[in-house]
């Protein structure tokens, strides 16, 4: 079998990092069944050209899932057989044309506690402005240091001891953020598309997303983006939550009505917001809540510690090897 692997990230610079493509060596190597493989940067790569790097190869790695793989896809390359996405999120796509063709498909879940690291540490900038604090200290004159700047904050502290994280949408990503936001003294509440069974979801409040609206000081999106889920933050959803509610997205800009939150943070209905995901990840323009001082924005990096990216090698690699052996794990 041939192999071709997609490193790294279109946005990514250091997608063919060499740490990362020794990586990939080191686990191919162990692999006598991949008689040949390819290392192929998607760096400012479009789909087009992603597709049109496809020769004879049986297997695609690191191919983003998405509405693209239908049935002229697979007829154009009729060898392929297993496609992995090296993302943990993917998009809708024609399951049945996959079916058809004997495909394969599977996500590489490497990164929830990345993920949820990130989701605090908005939720923490928030809190305490850290750096903000820091670079005021750091940089003001002798008369203002000695004139009441210690012991003063520049704005608000909050403490998140004993206030309540809602959480929409309880998957690896949400139960990694419910743990943490737990060792923080939180009460934890959640809504799911369906009722989580387990030990490990025992200190968890599950609960209608309704109740999550009212009862949450704290709400984490970490739902995935569909049709049903598209703008579930909106100007409705907002009125139900608690005023002065602090609200995380670390999923997709489409689960926000953007001009919604944007009203809500202006008028002070919502405290802040702390988004790694915006709808300005697609477009690359400015977005009317990067005006919004209450809204920290980063742009959308909760994924990218290098830690997780040879993880997720390790993980899409096991992948692989879990489908060639006949237990294919993973499937989406």
């Amino acid at each position: 079998m041939k192999a071709l692997i997609y490193t790294g990230h279109p946005a990514w610079k250091e997608s063919l990092n060499t740490e990362i493509q020794s990586r990939w060596e080191e686990h191919l190597k162990k692999l006598p069944m991949i008689e040949s493989y390819r290392l192929y940067s998607v760096y400012r790569k479009s789909e087009q050209e992603l597709e049109e790097s496809i020769e004879d190869e049986e297997i695609l790695i690191g191919f983003y899932i998405g509405s693209y793989l239908n049935e002229d896809f697979y007829r154009r390359h009729p060898n392929v057989r297993y496609i992995a996405t090296l993302a943990m999120g993917y998009a809708p796509f024609d399951r049945s044309a996959a079916k058809r063709h004997g495909v394969t498909l599977t996500n590489t879940v490497y990164g929830a506690q990345t993920i949820a690291q990130f989701t605090m540490a908005l939720l923490l900038d928030i809190c305490h402005n850290v750096r903000g604090n820091s670079d005021f200290i750091k940089n003001a004159p002798d008369e203002v240091l000695s004139d009441g700047a210690f012991f003063n904050p520049i704005n608000r502290q909050i403490e998140l001891y004993g206030k309540t994280m809602g959480i929409i949408g309880l998957g690896h990503v949400g139960l990694w953020v419910a743990g943490m936001a737990q060792s923080f003294g939180m009460n934890v509440i959640a809504s799911s598309r369906h009722k989580k069974e387990g030990p490990e979801y025992e200190f968890i409040e599950q609960v209608s997303s309704d109740e999550v609206l009212a009862r949450a000081d704290v709400i984490s999106l970490n739902c995935s983006a569909n049709p049903s889920t598209e703008h579930i933050i909106n100007t409705e959803s907002i009125n139900k939550m608690k005023d002065g509610a602090i609200i995380i997205n670390t999923s997709r800009g489409s689960l926000i009505d953007e001009a919604a939150l944007a009203d809500a943070l202006k008028i002070g209905k919502l405290y802040a917001a702390g988004l790694d995901a915006t709808t300005a990840d697609n477009t690359h323009r400015h977005i009317p809540l990067m005006d919004c001082p209450n809204a920290v924005i980063t742009p959308h990096i909760a994924w990218a510690p290098f830690e997780a990216q040879l993880r997720a090698v390790d993980i899409a690699m096991d992948n692989l090897r879990a489908w060639i052996e006949g237990h294919p794990k993973s499937v989406v």
